[in-house]
């Protein structure tokens, strides 16, 4: 049978997945690089044009300049007749072009063509005249485009009081010759891009090749890794640019080989701590197999019984400390909580172990709400493990307070936990929240990872925790402990009221 193909929305998001991988850096970079030079191209082809047909029409405006001028100049009016007397040089330089493509023309005042061209085009009428300034304008000819230069000349008035009269010369050539200049200066321009265009190229592409290649011995240092080297990666020998990156991915690795060894620490604790219960509850079952008195079998079956009870509350906390040093946003979201409603809840539950035991547990809270910000269930184990802790230490008779406060000056939401027990001393205080330590001397059952679980969770919420001894006892033999976990206040009680005190 063949196999069924995939789901539509597996194969897009595989082929999505294989489009985002074969993105190249390389390719983006050059992208980015060749398609402005490939687009400025077309553009500076334009730009060179104009500029080289603006080279191309100076030195022929010049020469057209200096034979409108000789020509104006041989304009003569003698007996009130306009004549153009031209020399045999002055001729030879007006048509030292072909005569098809050089044209002359001499009007008089009245606009009569004296010589030259009678096609030649008039200028429009100018306003404001100034003799013997050359101009030049574009017109046509013939359906052809021309370039014409041309002045005014200034004849003697035919009397004292006449007004100034004015003849006309111009000098039109056509626009091949400056046309082939033009397109020589393109082609010895834009040519040479045609050669320097591919060479450029070719040098990006080297140029992006040389600066990639540390990421590429980059990526083959991390590939020649062994895959449990969680050494940092050494940045000494690659670009500045990259540096960022480097460390960012050493941060990365510190994190991964600090959870690495946490959780390896974590198996072998707990590997270490589960081998006492289970070869306690081993030996009791084998015993009780041995065993032929009813009597005998259930005391074998308690002792049993209690090593279950023991293993039991060893993996609970095991697994409390492991959720508290993995807590992530995302599986513990932080939300407001009301502290007083949290505690006397978590109280409830241990009040008929507190009966069991013959201890007096106690709940003291304001009249007020005290609002944090933090995660309910952490915070319940919290309190939950100083609570049998305290139940734990403290002797049958004796006394275990919670008691919730603010301090508004310092803006703190206080728990506490106090008991009448023998008290922690103060060399013992820095070293009991460390995991499995057990005070010597201490004959109290326990797996030493309770005060452990509590200093992770208030890490967790930015909080602190303090050992106190208690100031209510007055036993010295049981001076007592308080313990003091101080979170951020969320908002600003209202007036203070006196506290409420719950004995269970």
């Amino acid at each position: 049978m063949k196999p069924a193909p995939p789901p539509a929305s597996a194969t897009a998001g595989f082929d999505q997945a294989e489009e985002t991988m074969q993105r190249s850096l390389f390719g983006e970079i050059l992208d980015w690089m060749l398609v402005p030079l490939l687009l400025l191209w077309p553009i500076s082809i334009a730009i060179t044009y104009v500029v080289a047909k603006n080279i191309a029409n100076q030195p022929f405006d010049r020469a057209l300049d200096d034979r409108v001028t000789v020509l104006a100049q041989q304009v003569k009016e003698i007996k009130g007749q306009l004549t153009v007397p031209l020399p045999a040089a002055a001729r030879d330089l007006l048509r030292a072009d072909d005569v098809d493509n050089v044209y002359y023309q001499v009007r008089s005042p009245d606009g009569a063509v004296i010589d030259g061209d009678f096609e030649l085009p008039a200028p429009k009428e100018e306003e404001d005249v100034s003799p013997w300034s050359v101009q030049l304008r574009y017109a046509s000819l013939r359906n052809t485009d021309i370039r014409i230069a041309y002045v005014y000349v200034t004849l003697p008035p035919s009397a004292p009081d006449a007004e100034r009269r004015l003849a006309l010369v111009q000098v039109g050539e056509t626009l091949d010759k400056r046309a082939e200049l033009a397109n020589q200066i393109i082609k010895g321009v834009i040519l040479p891009e045609f050669i320097i265009l591919p060479i450029a190229l070719a040098l990006v592409w080297f140029a992006l090749s040389r600066g990639l290649k540390p990421l590429a011995e980059l990526q083959q240092h991390i590939r020649a890794r062994r895959t449990d080297d969680l050494s940092p990666i050494d940045s000494s020998h690659v670009p500045e640019e990259i540096t960022p990156l480097v460390g960012s991915l050493n941060y990365m690795l510190e994190q991964l080989s600090q959870s690495l060894q946490m959780q390896k620490r974590f198996i072998a604790d707990a590997a270490h701590q589960m081998k006492t219960p289970l070869a306690g509850m081993r030996m009791q079952s084998e015993l009780a197999l041995r065993q032929t008195s009813a009597e005998e079998i259930h005391r074998s079956l308690e002792q049993l019984a209690k090593s279950s009870e023991s293993a039991t509350r060893l993996v609970n906390q095991l697994l409390a400390l492991a959720r508290a040093e993995n807590q992530s946003p995302q599986a513990y979201p932080f939300m407001p909580i009301e502290l007083s409603e949290l505690a006397r809840n978590v109280v409830h539950d241990w009040v008929q172990l507190s009966f069991s035991r013959r201890i007096d547990l106690g709940f003291e809270q304001p009249g007020y709400p005290i609002m944090v910000s933090g995660n309910p269930t952490m915070l319940r184990e919290l309190l939950g493990n100083l609570i049998d802790n305290a139940l734990h230490y403290t002797p049958a008779g004796g006394a275990v307070t919670v008691r919730v406060r603010a301090d508004r000056e310092r803006s703190l939401a206080i728990m506490e936990v106090e008991d009448t027990g023998p008290g922690i001393a103060p060399s013992e205080r820095g070293h009991v929240f460390e995991r499995f330590y057990r005070i010597l001397g201490s004959h109290t059952q326990g797996s030493g990872l309770g005060l452990a679980i509590v200093r992770e969770i208030a890490q967790q919420h930015g909080a602190e925790v303090e050992i106190y001894n208690n100031p209510h006892s007055n036993d010295k033999a049981h001076p007592g402990s308080l313990f003091r976990v101080s979170l951020a206040l969320q908002e600003k009680p209202a007036a203070a009221e006196e506290p409420v005190s719950h004995g269970a």
